[in-house]
């Protein structure tokens, strides 16, 4: 039986990664008012893939529940200079859930992801795909240049976030990488071969490995509305990546239980010295109650952290599927139509 796979014979060279295109997946929320805008701009970019290099693109919008106009938008929109996909979800089934249904639906070989609410620019894409055409490489992710503009605590909390999932770790994932990011169609292979319904793109696509590359750059303000990505739903995630590729919270809690069990021997035997080096009673009830209540608090606390990774067992062992499509449709560029039109345009 073979417990691995053999990707070696998908090469990754730039006549073979031309010819085998380019999927660029966005899942979209309620991203109504700017989702025109951003096709436009998707398209423009693919005319330039084109020409430069002969590749191939199409997108494929995932529809992740929206209450506004998205999907009636997104069913509208043309199929200049690119393929489109719309593929609709049954309800909202989260980011993650939407990266894997357009993983899922994407036909070509490499795959881009990138959110729908304009603050990845589509001009970088084309930087992404020269990585990975002329450079070689297999996974081209971004990362925030900075987080100067961000709260105190927020980038506290990110840092912290990143060096607990990585301590310990083999595959380090790297801090402030994002979902943009470009996969070769070897990596693709890797990636759809990953069985857990539990998932975490960024470490998973750190976690295949082959020649990665990192391409910092500053996210554009959103064009329209807020984010719909709130604390709680930043906590989610983190806990979400922390249980998925780290068993450092089961590591912490041992080491916490460690030194409580240490703390406790120690001030055992400072009872005991001075019980008998002075004959002083032992101060009973307060110190017993806080004793109780100290150890009380952290087992909750491991118990709960246990809890988390129980339950991660038993959504993998329930097997439920990630998400449900709803409706799908599509449209095909065709491109000697468009070559033709471009050369009576020319010469009129």
């Amino acid at each position: 039986m073979t417990l691995g796979s053999d990707v070696s014979g998908m090469t990754t060279t730039a006549a073979s990664a031309a010819a085998k295109g380019l999927s660029i997946v966005i899942p979209v929320y309620n991203e109504a008012a700017g989702l025109a805008a951003l096709h436009e701009r998707i398209c423009d970019l693919a005319k330039t893939l084109r020409q430069r290099y002969r590749l191939g693109c199409e997108v494929v919008y995932v529809d992740d529940g929206s209450a506004d106009a998205t999907l009636s938008i997104a069913r509208s929109l043309p199929a200049d200079a690119i393929d489109v996909q719309v593929v609709s979800l049954s309800r909202n089934f989260g980011k993650e859930a939407a990266l894997m249904a357009g993983l899922d639906h994407a036909r070509l070989g490499a795959v881009m992801f990138m959110d729908g609410d304009g603050q990845h620019p589509p001009a970088l894409i084309e930087q992404l795909v020269r990585h990975w055409i002329d450079d070689g490489y297999d996974v081209v992710y971004t990362a925030k240049a900075h987080r100067d503009n961000e709260p105190f605590l927020r980038r506290v909390a990110v840092h912290g976030f990143y060096a607990l999932i990585n301590w310990g770790a083999r595959q380090k994932i790297p801090e402030d990488a994002g979902d943009f990011r470009l996969l070769s169609p070897r990596a693709v292979a890797a990636l759809r071969q990953l069985p857990e319904r539990n998932r975490f793109f960024k470490g998973l696509a750190s976690w295949i490995g082959f020649r990665q590359i990192r391409v910092d750059y500053e996210p554009a303000a959103r064009a329209h509305g807020v984010t719909t990505f709130n604390a709680a739903s930043l906590l989610g995630l983190s806990i979400e990546g922390l249980t998925s590729f780290s068993v450092a919270p089961l590591r912490f809690a041992s080491l916490l239980g460690v030194i409580l069990a240490g703390g406790a021997f120690l001030f055992g035997l400072s009872i005991l010295w001075e019980v008998f080096t002075t004959g002083k009673q032992v101060p009973g009830y307060p110190s017993l109650v806080v004793g109780l209540m100290t150890i009380g608090g952290v087992q909750l606390i491991m118990i709960g952290i246990v809890g988390e990774y129980i339950g991660k067992i038993l959504s993998e062992l329930k097997a439920r599927p990630i998400y449900f499509v709803a409706e799908h449709s599509e449209k095909h560029f065709e491109a000697g139509k468009a070559d033709d039109a471009a050369s009576r345009t020319a010469a009129e």
